[in-house]
């Protein structure tokens, strides 16, 4: 894929501080990190987003990033909780281009989070939640 920096780093054409590597992906250190130790798992094979991410590599990458998650603490790397972040689109917060899973060590106080809506705190009618599952449903 041209001009696509993470498949310059999986080509080695690019620099990056790799974790890890497999025949299916490669770990490495966010150059923006939220906090210390923050991680991106990201399949070899080019998918620009879920749409394009073989079933097979996005079950790995999950595999992958829950098995360097569960050794953050023994690390030494700060690390109280773990999000395990996937961006599907500009809308949802993906600013690059090529798939990509998010391990973020987390601890109390460290600034980051979700930022709900002021609507978030009313919950819906049961019927709009069930509405919305059917119209979900039917296109499984």
């Amino acid at each position: 894929m041209g001009n696509c920096i993470f498949c310059e780093i999986i080509a080695g054409r690019a620099e990056a501080s790799q974790v890890y590597e497999d025949g299916l992906c490669m770990v490495f250190m966010d150059i923006q990190p939220v906090n210390p130790g923050h991680m991106l798992v990201v399949p070899k094979v080019h998918a620009t987003d879920l749409s394009d991410l073989l079933p097979e590599a996005g079950g790995h990458l999950f595999q992958v990033a829950q098995r360097i998650a569960l050794q953050l603490p023994a690390s030494g790397i700060k690390c109280e909780g773990v999000n395990l972040l996937f961006a599907h689109r500009a809308a949802a917060g993906q600013d690059v281009f090529h798939a990509h899973l998010h391990v973020i060590p987390r601890f109390k106080g460290d600034g980051f989070g979700f930022k709900f809506s002021p609507e978030y705190k009313s919950r819906p009618a049961r019927e709009a939640l069930d509405k919305i599952a059917v119209q979900i449903r039917e296109t499984l």
